[in-house]
Order: C-alpha cells, then sequence, then structure tokens
C-alpha cells in the first residue's frame, strides 16, 4: 500500500512564482545575526549579512510604523538585511527550503506572512502568499502550521531586539 503525501504549500508556491525567500529583502535584528552566527560558527561562515538600501521602494513605506522607521533604518537609508545569492535568492535558501532551524531563522522570516506593527499582530495574513493554490477547505495559517501564540512570541522578540540596535 502506497502513502500519498501532501506536497507542502510552499513547495508548490515556489512552481508557480517567486517564493518570500527569493528576490526579498530580508531584514535581520542584531540578535538574528547573533543566533545565525553561532549556528553557523562550525561552517565558519559570517558573511551572511550587509548593509544595503531597499531594493522595493514599498520597504521603504513604514508610516503605520514609527518603531520600525525609526531603529530599521540607518541615516544613509541603508539597514541590515541578508545577503542574497547571484540570483537573488536569500543566502539560505537550499532546495527543500530554509536550511536554518527554526528558532535560528530571521525573525521577520518566523513572522511571515503575519502581517504586524508595533502595535502586534494583525488578524489577516499579509498578502504574498498564493491562496489560490491552497486544496479546497484548507486555511492558510493553518496549512502552514503558523500559530498565534508563536507569532505574538515572535513578533515581542523583533520589536525588543528592534530597540537594542
Amino acid at each position: 500500500m502506497s502513502v500519498i503525501t501532501e506536497e507542502f504549500l510552499c513547495a508548490r508556491c515556489a512552481r508557480h512564482q517567486k517564493t518570500c525567500c527569493q528576490e526579498t529583502d530580508i531584514f535581520v535584528t542584531l540578535g538574528d545575526v547573533q543566533r545565525i552566527a553561532e549556528h553557523t560558527e562550525h561552517t565558519g561562515r559570517s558573511d551572511f549579512s550587509e548593509f544595503r538600501s531597499a531594493s522595493d521602494p514599498v520597504y521603504l513605506d513604514q508610516d503605520d510604523d514609527p518603531t520600525w522607521q525609526q531603529h530599521v533604518f540607518r541615516s544613509d537609508g541603508t539597514r541590515r538585511v541578508l545577503r542574497q545569492q547571484p540570483n537573488r535568492d536569500c543566502t539560505f535558501l537550499g532546495e527543500r527550503g530554509c536550511v536554518l532551524p527554526l528558532e535560528t531563522r530571521p525573525l521577520i522570516c518566523r513572522l511571515y506572512p503575519f502581517d504586524y506593527t508595533d502595535a502586534g499582530v494583525k488578524p489577516e495574513p499579509a498578502g504574498g502568499c498564493p491562496v489560490q493554490l491552497l486544496r479546497p477547505a484548507q486555511v492558510l495559517l493553518e496549512t502552514l502550521e503558523m500559530r498565534f501564540d508563536d507569532a505574538h512570541r515572535w513578533h515581542e522578540q523583533l520589536y525588543r531586539e528592534l530597540q537594542q540596535g
């Protein structure tokens, strides 16, 4: 008897469009950098982040989140982001998705597709995920196994780390 396994939504997404790990500026806090550095220490890899200007003007529109606006961008308009591979994929994107363990990944990666501001996590997911690829009766956050408890914890951690530098 063969067992049919459901392909993960992110894999279906990758076949239809660029994913959230491709052609995206992935902002990292200093805490993210430290966690990733500890994880990659045995590989000798320390070149995974850089300061760069936003590649998409939408990243500059932060009027609804003064904490983000104040603590993410430096005076020259740059911010700390993950480096990208030559094809603009995230430096940690492998054949089967992110190569980093969940609790090591940048906080904004853990939070996506939740939408949020400094006021909290919004009840509806951010746009970007191809909800048209969901099977009948599937719900996006359930399919991605995303929990509001985790999102709230990561959101609090993100905004603490933003204010720490």
